[in-house]
């Protein structure tokens, strides 16, 4: 459909993609394509109880990961014992949560990475231009602001005009300033 790909994914077996901005959703169908290009098959976060009855196998072919709310372990140790499990895992994740966001992003893609012990690879998308890209692997540091800043200047160098990115950076250097006042 004329996309372009713009970065590979890394040759490793297991990492969190963080995908942004979500804007539409086509971005998944693209990304899919984008992945499938790269040879990788992306995995997603699912409720438990979509895997369930005649969704079971659809849900898991996709690349589906049963998450359980009702269980005591949060999502965060669920899923990094998904990725311990497993040989390949390349989740994704739209760290905006919904397409109606201002561009800030929620913390649960990092807690995972760093729980599961694996790199946040960044990827943007422009329906605009029809790129979509993957940047470098970000291995988490523990130092939430610092890394997002790092990812948040990725981004910028892709769109650096596209104002949820200036809001993704605001918030690196907010999460920055208040950690340097403790």
């Amino acid at each position: 459909m004329g996309w372009e790909i713009d970065g590979n994914l890394p040759d490793i077996s297991k990492y969190v993609i963080v995908g942004a901005p979500h804007t539409s959703n086509w971005d998944f169908v693209f990304f899919l394509g984008a992945t499938e290009e790269q040879g990788v098959h992306p995995n997603f976060m699912g409720k438990h109880t979509l895997f369930q009855g005649i969704m079971r196998n659809f849900m898991y072919d996709m690349g589906g990961v049963p998450i359980d709310r009702t269980k005591r372990a949060n999502y965060v140790e669920q899923v990094a014992d998904e990725f311990e499990r497993r040989d390949h895992l390349a989740l994704v994740v739209a760290a905006e949560g919904s397409r109606t966001t201002d561009g800030s992003w929620k913390s649960g893609f990092y807690h995972i990475a760093q729980a599961a012990n694996v790199p946040i690879v960044p990827a943007w998308v422009c329906n605009e231009r029809r790129v979509l890209g993957f940047g470098d692997p970000v291995w988490p540091s523990g130092n939430y602001g610092e890394d997002l800043l790092k990812i948040a200047g990725f981004m910028r160098s892709k769109l650096p005009d596209y104002e949820r990115f200036k809001v993704l950076e605001a918030q690196a250097r907010r999460l920055i300033e208040e950690n340097g006042a403790d």
